[in-house]
């Protein structure tokens, strides 16, 4: 794939934002980009809907933050594969469910008794294993990508 011209399914509109509006879009697109970048060491945070939401941003605002976004090392085919439908690779998916309950349950049971006042304990438990168990099921109803070599 061309850097400059990402396939049809991937390529933005050509309607020219205004200079303030493409100023709005680029500041959400890279604090999105930033908070989908913490969210692939903090499980907490969902990392594929701020990467969308950037790329979505960048669309708006920047074809060549966006071209690189598509193109990055870290992000491009982890972008791709999901807005083309393909899903994650299986390492990807085992790797993600594992952080995500490995710190979840290190937060509930060692650290948030430290952090919150005894009433607010059990219900914050309860949302953060509801949400790790939301995740979790987004992750395994997402295809498993194989690579064409695999």
């Amino acid at each position: 794939m061309n850097e400059t011209n990402p396939s049809p399914n991937l390529a933005c509109d050509n309607k020219k934002p205004r200079t303030i509006t493409k100023a709005l879009w680029l500041t959400a697109g890279l604090i999105c980009l930033i908070l989908g970048t913490i969210g692939m060491v903090l499980p907490i945070l969902p990392t594929t809907p701020f990467l969308l939401a950037s790329a979505a941003c960048f669309c708006k605002s920047s074809p060549r933050m966006y071209n690189w976004l598509l193109n990055n090392k870290y992000f491009g085919e982890y972008i791709k594969n999901y807005k083309e439908g393909k899903g994650l690779p299986l390492k990807t998916k085992i790797y993600a469910l594992t952080v995500l309950w490995a710190t979840i349950l290190i937060s509930t049971v060692f650290l948030l008794h430290r952090l919150l006042p005894p009433p607010l304990l059990l219900p914050m438990q309860i949302v953060m294993i509801a949400v790790a168990a939301a995740v979790s099921i987004h992750i395994l109803r997402l295809p498993t990508f194989k690579k064409p070599n695999e």
